[in-house]
C-alpha cells in the first residue's frame, strides 16, 4: 500500500475495498492502459530506431487470447502464457494502435507473431530495469 503524503491518512490502491466510494472514473482501467501505451511507445520507438547496443525487451502475453496470432506448435507449447524477447534476431516488427507484429524464429524457422495489446501480461527491460505487469 502506497500512502500520499499530501493527504494524511489517505492510503493509495487499496485491494480490499474497505472504506472505498465506488470508483465512477475508472482508475484501473485508466492506468491499465496507461501502462499499455508505456509499452506500445517502447515498441514504436524500437520499430524506427533499433534495439541499440545490448538493450532487450521481454514480452509476456496470453497465447490464447482473442487476436493472437502464432503459430499452433507454440500455442500447444505454451497453452496459457508466453514470453518472447526481441533483442538481436527478430524482424518486421510493425507497431499497430491495438496490437504489434514481429518475426522471430523458432525451431530454425520464422515465424510471425501478431499480439494484441490487451493480450500482455508483463514487460521488461532489464537494461533500464523497468517493467510493468498486467
Amino acid at each position: 500500500m502506497r500512502i500520499d503524503r499530501r493527504f494524511p491518512g489517505l492510503s493509495l490502491g487499496r485491494k480490499d475495498g474497505i472504506g472505498m466510494s465506488k470508483d465512477y472514473i475508472g482508475y484501473e482501467a485508466l492506468t491499465d492502459a496507461a501502462a499499455r501505451g508505456v509499452v506500445r511507445e517502447a515498441l514504436r520507438r524500437a520499430e524506427t530506431q533499433g534495439l541499440i547496443g545490448s538493450r532487450n525487451f521481454y514480452l509476456t502475453f496470453k497465447t490464447h487470447f482473442p487476436g493472437v496470432d502464432i503459430p499452433d506448435f507454440l500455442k500447444e507449447q505454451y497453452p496459457d502464457e508466453m514470453t518472447i524477447v526481441l533483442q538481436h534476431q527478430f524482424w518486421g516488427l510493425k507497431v499497430e494502435e491495438d496490437h504489434f507484429e514481429v518475426t522471430r524464429t523458432f525451431r530454425k524457422l520464422p515465424a510471425e507473431l501478431v499480439i494484441p495489446f490487451a493480450a500482455m501480461t508483463g514487460f521488461v527491460d532489464p537494461g533500464v530495469q523497468f517493467g510493468l505487469q498486467f
